[in-house]
Parts: structure tokens; sequence; C-alpha cells
């Protein structure tokens, strides 16, 4: 089992700048992605906001490709958002996500619990 600790959400004003964390800790392994995602009011479903691979690679929705920088320190197995430039629309619940490969060949998926960034003047 994976445990996920998020933190860093908080209030700021447009314009402004976060900086996310998600501590992952338990039955990790090495081949595996960690992302955040999130879900705006009123909204339904989570999308994507980036996520990276243990390999490397990393992918950002259009709407934030410039502003947030994902980036990872795979000593301590966390991972970091950092969000530049935030606007109004940015507000949502963040979720870390995080998939481990183990040794059957099963992706296991975890979430966090959620961190609320509002973006208000």
């Amino acid at each position: 089992q994976v445990q996920l600790v998020e933190s860093g959400g908080g209030l700021v004003q447009p314009g402004g700048s976060l900086r996310l964390s998600c501590a992952a800790s338990g039955r990790i392994f090495s081949t595996n992605t960690m992302g955040w995602f999130r879900q705006a009011p009123g909204e339904e479903e989570r999308e994507l906001v980036a996520t990276g691979t243990s390999g490397g690679t990393v992918i950002y929705a259009t709407s934030v490709k410039g502003r947030f920088t994902l980036s990872r320190d795979n000593g301590k197995n966390t991972l970091f958002l950092q969000m530049e430039s935030l606007k109004v629309e940015d507000t949502a619940v963040y979720y870390c996500k995080r998939e481990d490969y183990d040794p059957s060949s099963v992706w296991l998926t975890t979430w966090g619990q959620g961190t609320q960034v509002t973006v208000s003047s």
C-alpha cells in the first residue's frame, strides 16, 4: 500500500505563485509515474495538470504549459509542482496521483487526499 501526503495549497492573488508537494511512502517501486490532477468547482471530472515518469518524461496540460513546472526529488520520493502566473481559472482541488509498476506486472494506482488552491483577488 502506498501513502501520498500533499501540501502547499492555499489562497493566492492572480499572478502569484504556489508550490505543491506530494510525498510518497509505503510499498513503492522504481518504475512509476507521478502527477497532479485537478478538479475545478462544479466539475465532475479531474483533469490532468502534469505528469511525469520515473524515466524523466513529463507531460503538461496545454493550459498550464510555460507556467507550471513539475519536478521530483527521487531520493525523498517527493513530487513538486511549481505554479507561476496563477489565474483565477486555476482554482481547484489539486490531487496527486501515483502509479507503481510492481513485480507482478500490475500497475497500482494511489490518489492523495487533495489540496485546495484558490486564486482570487
